[in-house]
């Protein structure tokens, strides 16, 4: 065995036991602890919630293992197995061997065989998990069509992403990885920029929050934390899910942007169960904004 393989192998093992490991500790540790509220949360989560959430945590992390080992299978076929050779002389029928094209034709093959197998777990995560613990509202119709998006996006925006990568491979020598680091630094923060415009609105709709009460209690957060938004907005997350949720998307004046399923859930007293968690929500994203450098304002 060649010395590479032999680290390859023993460096996928590590990983794959370790992600394993943690599944699992993890998963023993929540149904520990199902049968009881921790006590600085006592008055706010009933038991049964709690026990929710707890099984949902616990059946989504299960999925996870069979997800883990699933991509460290797919992983020993590109490389051991052959599949990544399988492929590329498949497109050599085609393409001259070396070439853009066929550089290009190898990278979606490995990302649509990559897909195929995500595809049962995120069915079964969607339509089984999601739907047994009452948050799945998406129709079979509506993840073909997100998946027919995600799919023409990726084409557009990944090809030529790809060609620039193979082309920097090819003219920039020993380098090439610098350089090809930083145009993946430039493409990162170019979609965080255009994504509220241009990619988000294809899949969401987004609609300036109309609840005058809510907004001033969101903007008063926005501001004990610091942070200044560059607009609040609801986004029919609804049409997906139940799941309550908080975000920022953007670059240098994000905008906020909640589930309508969560605004639709607040209470308007101020110390309401719903109205706290709606304010961690928001809190959360602000401090998760905070944490990825989104720019704050000086108060």
């Amino acid at each position: 065995m060649h010395g590479f393989t032999a680290v390859f192998l023993v460096a996928l093992g590590l990983t794959t036991l370790v992600r394993l490991w943690l599944s699992q500790r993890h998963i023993r540790y929540v149904l520990a602890n199902r049968n009881a509220v921790p006590a600085e949360f006592s008055a706010s989560i009933p038991l049964a919630a709690h026990q929710k959430a707890a099984d949902y945590t616990a059946a989504k992390t299960r999925l996870g293992v069979l997800e883990t080992l699933a991509a460290a299978a797919l992983l020993l076929g590109f490389t051991l197995g052959g599949g990544l050779q399988f492929l590329s002389e498949a497109w050599q029928r085609i393409f001259e061997a070396g070439g853009y094209a066929h550089g290009i034709a190898l990278i979606v093959s490995v990302v649509l065989v990559s897909s195929a197998l995500d595809l049962p777990f995120s069915l079964y995560r969607t339509f089984v998990i999601e739907a047994r613990f009452g948050f799945n509202r998406m129709s079979l119709a509506l993840f073909i069509a997100d998946l027919a998006k995600l799919a023409a996006l990726g084409a557009l925006i990944g090809m030529p992403l790809a060609f620039v990568v193979l082309w920097l491979m090819a003219k920039m020598g020993e380098s090439w990885w610098f350089y090809v680091w930083l145009t993946w630094v430039a493409f990162n923060l170019v979609v965080a920029a255009i994504y509220p415009t241009l990619i988000a609105p294809l899949f969401n709709k987004f609609s300036p929050l109309e609840d005058a009460d809510l907004r001033s209690r969101i903007e008063s957060l926005l501001a004990k934390c610091g942070f200044r938004a560059r607009g609040l907005f609801v986004v029919d997350n609804s049409r997906r899910s139940s799941h309550g949720n908080a975000f920022f998307s953007g670059l240098v004046r994000p905008s906020a942007s909640c589930s309508s399923t969560l605004s639709f859930r607040v209470s308007p007293h101020p110390r309401s169960r719903r109205s706290s968690r709606t304010n961690w929500a928001i809190f959360h994203a602000v401090t998760c904004g905070s944490a990825w450098g989104l720019r704050p304002a000086r108060v």
